[in-house]
């Protein structure tokens, strides 16, 4: 049985003061029904990938609520996991289609965090944590930074390399109408940013945000479908000190190797990648886990400008935007990448067109590395 994305749709990202949650996913799931060209009468399940509402919101019954909301009277479930929460409820979608019990259903990927104290948050993230690294006082800058820190002790990676992540990604999102920063940057002004957790500077970090984002998945292939040819999980410890590996992220890895395994494909074969710069190493770990490099040679790479829209150097990563430029609600943007790969597949990106683009993978990652989804697209 074969899986396809009937429509797709997402908000504006950012800070949405004056926009509530209800709003957000009556907005998302109303445009990809109207991508779809279908009636809400024929959703038959809904899936809401959330991380935070219920320590930031106090609302956890996310399901029936949004179910309520957007009057779909369907089963509903809440599916949580991290930073990689939408990605996982996209999972759970897919493996309802295959098991026959629907056949239409909608995902869900939604966050609101900019109502909060900021100290707030971080706290709330941290709770995608190991008990240690909570009790030690650290935050995900804290952890990425050691991620770091072990690469360019490892590859002799530079921060300019890590700053011409965030240089390129808000180059794609100033393409993007619905990202959060449409602001260029350059290495030095990355450079001159403050350091948050050394080597990572406030402009190597993603950002916190609002936005929701929505797919209608369905067994009938219409007019415009995008194919999902894989859809894989994997997961690792939650903790970097239980990890053989500092420099490579395993559950990455593992779902990646699975997913081309299951589509019959390549990295090589990929043509656009959105993948999760939750910080700029992250890029710079995904494009060597993913197998698009060499390990150790993806931040050179970037640095050249080998993954940036308009090079014909190959692969083309977040034309988003990715989180570190469009944004990064956490709930919403697993299912926010593959949007932007529906755009992508069938032509209708705008200024941000990968050409020749045929093969899309969304690579949507849960605490530092402890959940890993991976999303093959096929035109």
């Amino acid at each position: 049985m074969k899986i396809f994305v009937n429509g797709a749709a997402t908000t504006q990202f950012g800070e949405l003061w004056g926009v509530s949650p209800r709003s957000l996913a009556r907005g998302s799931v109303s445009s990809a029904l109207k991508d779809a060209r279908i009636e809400s009468a024929q959703v038959e399940a809904l899936f809401v990938g959330n991380m935070l509402s219920g320590m930031l919101g106090g609302q956890e019954h996310l399901g029936a609520f949004f179910a309520e909301e957007l009057g779909l009277p369907v089963p509903a479930f809440k599916v949580e996991g991290a930073c990689a929460s939408g990605g996982l409820a996209l999972h759970n979608a897919v493996n309802s289609l295959l098991s026959g019990q629907y056949a239409t259903v909608v995902v869900l990927g939604i966050e609101k965090m900019t109502d909060h104290k900021p100290e707030d948050v971080a706290t709330a993230l941290m709770g995608a944590g190991s008990e240690e690294e909570r009790n030690a006082g650290a935050t995900f800058p804290g952890l990425y930074a050691i991620l770091a820190r072990m690469h360019m002790n490892e590859f002799g990676t530079t921060e300019e390399q890590l700053a011409a992540v965030a240089v390129k990604n808000h180059y794609h999102a100033s393409l993007n109408p619905n990202a959060q920063f449409h602001n260029l940057l350059t290495v030095e002004q990355v450079m001159r940013s403050s350091r948050v957790a050394d080597p990572l500077k406030l402009l190597d970090c993603s950002p916190i945000s609002d936005g929701a984002a929505a797919v209608v998945l369905s067994t009938k292939n219409i007019k415009g479908s995008v194919e999902v040819a894989a859809s894989v999980v994997a997961t690792d410890t939650l903790g970097l000190a239980q990890r053989a590996h500092l420099t490579q992220l395993t559950a990455t890895q593992r779902a990646a190797e699975k997913a081309y395994r299951i589509a019959g494909l390549t990295a090589g074969q990929v043509s656009v990648a959105e993948v999760h710069d939750c910080f700029t190493v992250a890029e710079v770990l995904a494009m060597e886990d993913l197998g698009f490099f060499p390990r150790g040679k993806a931040a050179a790479a970037i640095e050249k400008g080998e993954t940036r829209l308009g090079t014909s150097a190959g692969i083309v990563v977040n034309p988003s935007g990715g989180l570190k430029g469009c944004g990064h609600p956490v709930g919403a943007t697993g299912v926010k990448q593959v949007v932007e790969l529906v755009d992508q597949l069938r032509g209708s990106a705008g200024k941000r067109q990968v050409e020749n683009a045929t093969i899309g993978l969304a690579h949507n990652v849960g605490g530092s590395g402890a959940t890993a989804v991976v999303h093959i697209l096929k035109k």
